[in-house]
């Protein structure tokens, strides 16, 4: 019965069809990149030549006679091994998947961009994967979403008005009583959708780059706005809620920002 029951099983764990690839998109330092990767398995895999050139300052090339791909910045020499399935940087040799497809070699992207001092994590509202290199000043999720929603709640305000948004999601992450990461604070529903552009899918629109100016300069610790946990705009709401709940603070082009 115990060898029939295993039989069983084994049988019904090879019918269940492998995880399919998928393209998945890619950002690197809040920058959305044309060049997809690919996820397998749970690992994404990208370009080794769109990577490096998104990072800046490498030369890459195919070395025909040894078959991998070489690339060189300063005194750094990396190499992507197909054959061996191996990323070596610095002399160390280290496993990963390597292949080329359609003369793009492809690299494992977490593996490669620790190797060169940087990292990559997966972004879970993106869909993707956000790769923050080794020189950055910020965290390329926070940027890349800190931007876009800056952008889609003030599009066309004064910059201090667009800063003035971002430090409340930045106040809402240190508060205590919301998600304690910047996506977190913007995709919060515990009660109800927390911000418009959200709801109306304009927060995956690219940024404007006085937005992008904007979510840096708060990233770095600039505040308009003290401790405003709250906004909204007149003309486009009547902030019930906020006005009989919350105290007033200032006003700033067209939002209204409440403690």
């Amino acid at each position: 019965m115990k060898k029939f029951l295993c039989s069983f099983l084994l049988a019904a764990c090879l019918a269940v069809p492998a995880q399919a690839a998928r393209t998945v998109p890619v950002q690197v330092d809040g920058q959305l990149l044309s060049v997809r990767g690919t996820l397998e398995g749970g690992v994404t895999h990208f370009p080794l030549r769109a990577l490096l050139d998104a990072l800046g300052g490498w030369s890459v090339w195919w070395d025909s006679a040894e078959r991998e791909a070489v690339a060189v910045h300063g005194s750094v020499r990396l190499t992507a091994d197909p054959e061996d399935n191996t990323v070596t940087v610095g002399g160390q040799t280290y496993d990963g998947r390597v292949y080329v497809k359609n003369g793009r070699t492809y690299v494992p992207l977490r593996l490669t961009m620790n190797l060169l001092g940087g990292s990559a994590a997966w972004d879970p509202w993106l869909g993707g994967a956000a790769v923050t290199s080794g020189e950055a000043d910020h965290d390329a999720m926070d940027l890349y979403w800190l931007s876009r929603i800056i952008s889609a709640e003030s599009r066309g305000e004064s910059l201090s008005g667009q800063i003035a948004v971002g430090n409340v999601v930045l106040n809402r992450v240190e508060s205590g009583q919301f998600p304690d990461t910047i996506p977190g604070v913007i995709f919060d529903r515990v009660d109800g959708v927390q911000f418009e552009p959200v709801k109306n899918g304009t927060v995956y629109d690219e940024p404007t780059a006085q937005s992008v100016e904007a979510a840096r300069r708060v990233l770095e610790g600039e505040n308009v706005i003290g401790d405003a946990l709250y906004f909204y705009a007149p003309a486009l709401s009547q902030g019930v809620w906020i006005n009989a709940n919350r105290t007033y603070a200032q006003t700033i082009g067209c939002h209204r920002f409440y403690l």
